[in-house]
């Protein structure tokens, strides 16, 4: 009889038909339920309220304080569901069960409370799975399927589809091989995110060889922008940003580019997948780097690690609470970790054992205890703590000598700054009475804790002594020029007067009888004066004085003028604040000379410092309760087992042991995690087409022999990631077309996969492409990111913000082209997504991406009919066709569609593009008379352009 039910048990958890998977069981239907709402209250963590433990069928008829909680047969007198359907059970209202969820509790009772696996005398405080847990399909071992043969005459080229067609019931076939040109497209923005070039598509259409798409698919990957195209995908779901989220502030993340660049190149070398996330889970483990200059090899595996440092941190802001934001970033880090490497959600049991998947609470923090050595909440590194310099010695020597350098500049700057000090202090001095210079000279000079109530005083009374400072002397240099100015007016007036003077003296000086005579001659204009007029003035010269000649008839006043004229100068002269700024300056500009500093945003664990990790209550650091010991999920039995610690490693190597065991290639998980994503970004939907969760509440795989076998395949060949694009790409599954048939009734979702399925281009893709397509794209790769900001109308663009003094953008900043690289090196703001990004569904890192949504909405046309950015492209689209394909419009046409949708206009397509051009060009030169003929149809011949890059046919991918 036991093994009757064991074998039954096993038919019901493989999802197989059978007599009885209409009957409500205690383990498929039962259970999961009281484990969802009530056994946080009732047997979780040790806690056993009323006495009442519900976690097995037994103690359910046992009962606790108040009798037996359910009567097998009668559900009408079964204490637990007249609770729950009086609302008194759970107590929580968030909690409690639905009409349906009591309606099933009530047929498994009325039906005699049917178990189908036999229960322990006892459960103790330890996790306890059912046989379903534990045989649940994502727990089992990674098996190569037999690959069963399939009929040839239905185009199984692979055992890809052998499998999908073996396991699909009621396949309507594959549908027929797309054309070379939608195939071409298809694969080259899968594998590089960009279009085919005209020249590949012609090269590749006359490719007569059978080996023809054997020779495409080792093109793509072997081109550079494949690694770009791949990593993006990974970024995702490492929750990559460039900037620290947590706060409004989002402090930017100056060096995180350099794990978004190790991820293009391990992608690009097809690095193996295990190595690869072992450097990311443990890359300082595998450096075991103490000190001293790094190697290239070290500097690879602490960047890898910037994997563990993408989750949200404001640790370094202010106005947190420091144990919440710490714990945060620990709980976000978990969360990534688990959705992108075992395809679980592990944050849900952060707080209480998972409402549905055989995830304890006490899991979640030995997972933690894997990772807290290095995230030790109590012992704290803020991101810019935990920074690793990339200078050598030598660059340290360098730099040194050249800091030197400018600390010699700024000692002669200080020496300079004091004699400045010492002249404006002298200056000053001269404007108070003359009794309290000395007294005032010597308070100033006085350190100012040590001066005298009366010095004190003496300073307030004259502020502009007291204030003379190496700060302040710019305020000096105003008045200098403000007392320049004044001199300067002064003088003008005396010079006036003083030739004045000096000439009414000479006059008074000429005896009386000659003296009307000598000012009638000067009141004559020179030109007329007579020859005795001339004689008489020259009798007595110091009567025509002029300022020229003031020196010789008034050498007192010439003198004066002439201290006033120096003042003036020396005034000017002494702007000690621009003086002082060009010392500045010139140790500036010294310092540029030395080697540039770069970091890694690294994760590094500190030698001989472990500490221990808690289950924290109800997820409460302040509560801290039972200590765990890091190990993967228990459902996973003893080969989750951690060590405490490697002694072979400084560190505690839990990161490292994790990462090995992950991938020595008996882990459950991993392998069909990985294999399932790269099926995913190939045809829009994975296996599993929940990535992140293969649990409960997760998607059931579609084809799960095909998934083992891709995991297999995925693992036996080293890891390669290049492998198992190959292996996908040339089935027949992938190079089938994706137009629907008759078929399709009978695979209206086209789970079978009976057709290639239609896929919406990714927001960075549409940019790409638009940038490959205008001729516009910059191939510049790697280094720090394109920036973004806000413009002056709040939509986040391209740019470096450069703000007025009210924070509102000026004078825009010339970006170099840089504004024209991949969308992979945009700047990744978490509160400020590039707008075009965010129209076309670009993921918000919150804390990561599992798995990308496509939307389609009013904006999106909008953004293609209005956007100012697509007017801009479809000119330089224009510019294009004007420049290479010079023959005339019907050629102009023909290249458009080719560079567009990789592919020949059909004769009606040409000619009805030819048509529209042609209105466009007769309209546009009625309406702009001014226009020449050039521009004219350059116009004209953007507008078609607009269109085709807003076309269906160029957004989706057949």
């Amino acid at each position: 009889m036991q093994n009757y039910i064991l074998a039954f048990a096993t038919l019901l958890v493989s999802g197989l038909p059978s007599v009885f998977a209409a009957d409500v069981t205690w383990e498929h239907d039962v259970r999961p339920l009281l484990k969802q709402h009530c056994f946080h209250c009732h047997g979780e963590l040790g806690e056993i309220e009323g006495g009442l433990d519900l976690r097995l069928r037994k103690l359910l008829v046992k009962g606790g304080d108040s009798g037996t909680a359910i009567v097998p047969g009668d559900a009408e007198a079964s204490l637990l569901l007249q609770r729950m359907t009086a609302g008194e059970m759970p107590p929580d209202e968030d909690k409690l069960l639905s009409p349906a969820e009591i309606e099933t509790i009530r047929q498994w009772i009325n039906n005699g409370a049917v178990i189908l696996e036999e229960e322990p005398d006892e459960i103790g405080d330890g996790p306890f799975f059912t046989f379903a847990e534990r045989n649940y399909w994502a727990f089992q071992p990674i098996e190569r399927p037999a690959v069963p043969q399939a009929d040839p005459e239905r185009r199984a080229r692979t055992p890809i589809d052998e499998l999908i067609l073996a396991n699909s019931e009621g396949h309507p076939g594959f549908a027929p091989d797309a054309d070379r040109a939608k195939l071409l497209r298809r694969a080259s923005i899968d594998l590089t995110g960009l279009p085919p070039s005209p020249e590949m598509l012609e090269r590749v259409l006359a490719d007569t060889s059978p080996e023809w798409w054997d020779k495409v698919i080792e093109e793509l990957l072997a081109s550079p922008h494949y690694g770009e195209r791949w990593a993006r995908h990974w970024l995702d779901v490492a929750g990559y940003a460039d900037s620290e989220g947590y706060t409004d502030d989002d402090r930017i993340r100056p060096h995180a580019w350099r794990y978004r660049d190790y991820v293009i190149r391990s992608f690009e070398n097809d690095k193996p997948f295990d190595q690869f996330i072992q450097e990311q889970l443990a890359g300082d483990e595998l450096a075991n780097w103490t000190g001293g200059d790094l190697t290239e090899q070290q500097i690879e595996q602490l960047t890898a690690t910037g994997f563990l440092r993408m989750a949200p941190d404001g640790t370094a802001s202010g106005g947190i609470n420091p144990t919440e934001a710490r714990n945060q970033v620990v709980a976000d880090t978990i969360q990534i970790v688990g959705s992108s490497l075992l395809g679980m959600t592990m944050h849900c049991a952060q707080c209480h054992d998972h409402r549905y998947d055989p995830i304890p609470q006490a899991d979640y923090y030995a997972l933690r205890a894997v990772f807290e050595p290095a995230l030790d909440w109590k012992s704290w590194k803020s991101p810019p703590q935990r920074q690793i310099s990339l200078y050598t010695a030598a660059d340290r020597e360098a730099a040194k000598a050249i800091e030197a350098q400018a600390a010699a500049v700024e000692k002669e700057r200080s020496k300079k700054a004091e004699e400045f000090i010492t002249l404006t202090l002298e200056e000053e001095l001269l404007l108070i009475p003359e009794g309290e210079r000395e007294a005032a000279r010597t308070a100033y000079r006085t350190p100012k804790k040590e001066r005298t109530a009366e010095q004190q005083a003496l300073l307030k009374k004259h502020p502009t002594v007291a204030s003379i400072s190496t700060g302040s002397l710019y305020l000096y240099d105003r008045r200098r020029a403000d007392r320049a100015r004044k001199v300067d007016a002064e003088r003008k007036q005396k010079e006036v007067r003083f030739v004045e003077e000096t000439r009414t003296a000479a006059l008074a000086e000429v005896p009386e009888e000659k003296r009307s005579a000598v000012e009638s001659a000067l009141a004559t204009a020179p030109a007329k004066r007579t020859a005795e007029q001339n004689e008489l003035l020259a009798t007595f010269p110091a009567t025509q004085v002029t300022l020229e000649t003031l020196a010789e008839f008034n050498p007192e006043a010439a003198a004066e003028l002439k201290r006033d004229e120096a003042l003036a100068a020396e005034l000017r002269a002494n702007q000690t604040a621009e003086r002082l700024k060009e010392y500045q300056q010139k140790a500036a500009e010294i310092r540029k000379q030395k080697p540039k500093e770069g970091f890694v945003r690294a994760l590094q664990e500190p030698a001989g410092k472990v500490p221990q990790t808690f289950v924290f209550y109800r997820g409460d650091p302040e509560q801290p309760k039972d200590v765990v010991h890091p190990r993967d999920l228990t459902i996973l039995g003893e080969r989750g087992e951690i060590p405490d610690n490697l002694e072979a490693l400084p560190t505690s190597g839990r990161r490292l042991a994790f990462a090995r065991q992950l991938t020595d290639g008996t882990h459950p998980l991993l392998a069909r995690v990985i294999a399932n994503r790269i099926w995913l970004h190939h045809f829009g939907r994975g296996i599993v087409n929940t990535p992140g969760d293969f649990g409960r509440l997760g998607d059931r795989p579609t084809h799960p022999e095909l998934l083992d076998w891709l995991a297999a395949e995925f693992q036996s060949s080293g890891w390669s990631v290049k492998h198992l694009h190959r292996v996908i790409m040339k089935s027949t599954a992938y190079r089938q077309s994706s137009v629907a048939s008759e078929a399709m009734s009978a695979d209206a979702d086209n789970v079978m996969y009976s057709r290639f399925p239609l896929q919406r281009m990714e927001a960075e893709t549409i940019r790409d492409t638009i940038l490959a397509v205008t001729g516009k794209l910059n191939s510049k790769r790697f280094g720090a990111p394109i920036p973004v900001m806000e413009d002056s109308v709040g939509q986040i663009v391209l740019g470096e913000e450069n703000l007025d003094g009210e924070r509102k953008p000026v004078d825009q900043v010339d970006l170099n082209g840089e504004e024209f690289r991949r969308s992979i090196y945009v700047q990744v703001r978490r509160t400020r997504t590039f707008s075009m990004f965010e129209a076309f569904d670009a993921p918000a890192m919150t804390p990561n991406c599992e798995i990308r949504s496509t939307s389609t909405v009013a904006p999106q046309s909008l953004f293609f009919m209005n956007s100012a950015a697509i007017v801009e492209f479809s000119e330089f689209f224009a510019e294009r066709l004007l420049r290479e394909a010079s023959a005339g419009l019907p050629q102009q046409v023909e290249h458009a569609w080719r560079l567009a949708y990789a592919a020949s206009p059909s004769e009606t397509e040409q000619a009805k593009a030819v048509a529209f051009v042609t209105a466009q060009q007769e309209l546009m030169a009625k309406q702009q008379p001014d226009w020449d003929e050039t521009r004219v149809t350059r116009e004209a011949l953007s507008v078609f352009c607009q269109a085709l890059l807003s076309s269906n046919r160029f957004l989706y991918i057949e």
